[in-house]
């Protein structure tokens, strides 16, 4: 190469060498610039179900799962429910409630199950994500939560909830006979293993519920009854017709915060759920002395005791019930049903100030209670001018075929009394 040239392609390389150090330098001097900047706040961390729930992850056969375990400790209260009479529960409380099938248990052995699932329908794809069950301990109430982080730890929850209430005698639940029991049944013979629940007395405190309040409250739901009977108003409660969607929304985003209201939701329903089942079963265990001071309560015991073949009881709870004070709507069949139960037991002669009382005035039961009185008139006193009477003003009311031949035959025997006093 000429020396000439030589000379060009050293000249052009310093130049570049030149250009690159300015552009380094550069570079240098913005990483500076950005470095000395304030930086961005980045999001927050998503903290684990363990971080905001306590808890732990569970190993079993079937793969994992997650657990949580609270205590309300015994000195606390719910409501109007002091937590530590939990544990005085006498043993026999749920048999007449249960009509019997419950065998007397320690409040030790019975176990509170509820459950939030993916859907409030049933039915095969309906999931039970998460399963709650409650236990009275003498350090308090204990509820223990089974959750399934994903469709895939379903096995392993299942597997735990059945292990765990292997530790009870009784099993008990609001609307569980209904749903809960039958999505669960659904769930273990999908993963093929044996449900449960088999071996353990079943009480649905619904029905014991609705006996007892169905008269007095709009609704018998479990939340409803937490308030009114309870005194506990819950804050931030979330509703149950949002507790799917929170879980979707879990599995979608993995952001564990959402879930805590889920948690706290079922925990309380647990925890009333016992609560309630001190009160419920005691009106059934001794009907005639429970106090209950309103009248649609005692009519719903007196119409329970009526189905349990105990009228001489049902005949004191349906009198305490219309002293108390009832609707129209319900004064009036118990009244009729007062009048037939004392007929029944005691006579014509016990029923006849109820049944003239329903004769006296509009009512649905007036024209039945007209004819009891025909009837008792005519049989029991022969007195045909008083039960003709009494026939014609149900035959006013509603003309049917039995009260024109009673009129008829009463006619008859009129006619024939008298003939026979002339003669």
């Amino acid at each position: 190469m000429r020396s000439e040239d030589q000379a060009k392609l050293a000249g052009s390389l310093a130049d570049q060498l030149a250009q690159l150090r300015q552009r380094i330098a550069r570079l240098e001097q913005r990483t500076k610039l950005s470095s000395s900047s304030p930086t961005r706040k980045q999001p927050p961390q998503r903290l684990r179900l363990e971080e905001y729930l306590g808890g732990q992850e569970v190993q079993t056969p079937y793969g994992s799962h997650f657990e949580t375990e609270k205590l309300y400790p015994r000195h606390r209260r719910h409501g109007s429910m002091d937590l530590s009479d939990l544990e005085e529960l006498p043993p026999d409380l749920l048999g007449p409630i249960s009509a019997g099938e419950i065998a007397p248990a320690p409040p030790t052995r019975w176990a509170f199950l509820d459950t939030e699932t993916t859907g409030l329908a049933g039915g095969t794809g309906t999931y039970a994500f998460l399963i709650g069950v409650g236990r009275i301990t003498p350090e308090g109430f204990r509820v223990r939560q089974f959750f399934m982080r994903d469709y895939s730890e379903e096995a392993s929850l299942l597997h735990a909830v059945a292990e765990h209430l292997n530790e009870f005698d009784v099993l008990i639940t609001y609307n569980g006979k209904i749903y809960d029991l039958p999505l669960l049944e659904t769930r273990y013979r999908m993963a093929r293993r044996q449900p449960p629940f088999h071996r353990l007395a079943h009480l649905d405190l619904l029905f014991g519920a609705r006996r007892l309040w169905r008269f007095r409250y709009e609704s018998c739901r479990l939340v409803e009854l937490e308030q009114q009977v309870l005194g506990v108003e819950r804050e931030g409660d979330l509703p149950s017709e949002l507790i799917p969607y929170v879980y979707f929304e879990y599995l979608r985003r993995r952001e564990a915060l959402q879930l805590v209201p889920v948690f706290h939701h079922n925990a309380m329903d647990i925890l009333s759920l016992a609560c309630l089942a001190a009160i419920v079963p005691q009106a059934f265990r001794d009907p005639t002395s429970v106090v209950l001071r309103h009248g649609t309560e005692l009519l719903g015991l007196a119409r329970w005791l009526l189905r349990q073949n105990q009228p001489a009881q049902a005949v004191e709870l349906f009198r305490r019930a219309i002293h108390a004070g009832l609707p129209d709507e319900l004064l009036f069949p118990a009244l009729w049903n007062l009048a037939m139960l004392q007929k029944r037991l005691y006579g014509c002669e016990a029923a006849l100030a109820v049944l003239e009382e329903l004769a006296s005035g509009p009512n649905p039961y007036r024209v039945p209670a007209l004819e009891e009185l025909a009837k008792y008139y005519e049989h029991r006193l022969a007195d045909y001018e008083r039960a003709l009477q009494l026939t014609l003003q149900a035959l006013e009311l509603e003309p049917t075929e039995s009260l024109r031949k009673r009129r008829q035959r009463l006619e008859r025997r009129l006619a024939k009394h008298c003939s026979g006093r002339l003669l």
